[in-house]
């Protein structure tokens, strides 16, 4: 199978990589620039999407405009990378044959639920960055039939700067921090998603929106608590704070944590609980900080 990796610079296109040459796959790679690029893509560019789809079978669609609190101000070129960027892919996609899978994000949602959010469930996103991930969304599944639209949330990775890497770094400095209590979500690991993909494809999944995060639910201060706790300090260093007290331009969801119905039906098994996975990746991403 033949496979373009685009975004393939990013913290998660790092793994989408690795794992598809792990499996002995045919990738190619693209991105605005980066090393080990294959080929020199922006998005937003309709014909050259097209170009670079030669010769492929999926296109993993890692590109964003991640810039959550900018997107505020800056709505416009958000959305010309997220949703007609994403659009451009999808359509060139189906134009030559190739199935499409498209990362979006809990962003899209509203954070008011106190259960799961499914997959079906109605958008409500409360951001710049929401809203345009929902339109890239909408883009994907109206230019491709072929398509997995993959949600996910959380999202760290020893490719690129996270979560787990800012606040080791800052406990070890400051010796104490204050970390938000008061928003839940399910912490990701970007090779389990990348893994996650590679089955999706390989089981031949149908064409649908499914939730690729970590099972369970934790609080950004549980989650600090368990990093600070694997470099060998003291987990009570890290204080419970509130949203209301870290003013952002932009709203993030209280509540961000998605169900796998979707992945249970057809026979897959979502990514196992995020304390244990986070167990087994803490070496590997603060190994890189």
């Amino acid at each position: 199978m033949r496979w373009l990796v685009v975004g393939a610079s990013g913290m998660l296109g790092q793994d989408v990589v690795a794992m598809l040459r792990g499996r002995g796959e045919s990738v190619r790679t693209a991105d605005r620039s980066g090393p080990g690029v294959t080929d020199s893509l922006d998005i937003t560019d309709a014909q050259a999407c097209l170009a670079v789809m030669a010769d492929v079978d999926v296109v993993v669609n890692c590109a964003a405009y991640t810039a959550v609190d900018e997107a505020e101000s800056h709505e416009a070129l958000a959305f010309t990378v997220n949703a007609v960027g994403a659009g451009n892919l999808a359509r060139a996609a189906h134009r030559v044959g190739a199935r499409i899978v498209h990362i979006s994000t809990d962003y899209v949602f509203g954070g008011a639920a106190t259960t799961p959010y499914p997959e079906d469930g109605a958008l409500a996103p409360r951001s710049a960055y929401g809203r345009t991930k929902g339109a890239g969304e909408w883009a994907v599944r109206a230019e491709c039939p072929d398509h997995l639209v993959v949600r996910t949330a959380w999202l760290y990775g020893a490719g690129g700067a996270c979560f787990p890497k800012t606040i080791a770094r800052v406990a070890t400095e400051r010796g104490g921090l204050d970390v938000i209590d008061d928003q839940v979500g399910q912490p990701t690991w970007t090779s389990d998603l990348a893994d996650l993909i590679g089955r999706l494809v390989a089981a031949k999944a149908p064409s649908g929106i499914y939730h690729g995060t970590s099972s369970g639910q934790v609080s950004w201060n549980g989650f600090a608590r368990a990093i600070v706790a694997v470099v060998g300090l003291d987990p009570q260093i890290v204080r419970p704070t509130t949203t209301a007290a870290f003013v952002r331009p932009a709203s993030r969801p209280a509540y961000s944590v998605l169900g796998h119905d979707a992945l249970e039906a057809i026979g897959i098994t979502p990514i196992g609980d995020w304390s244990e996975r986070w167990a087994v990746a803490s070496g590997a991403v603060l190994g890189a900080r």
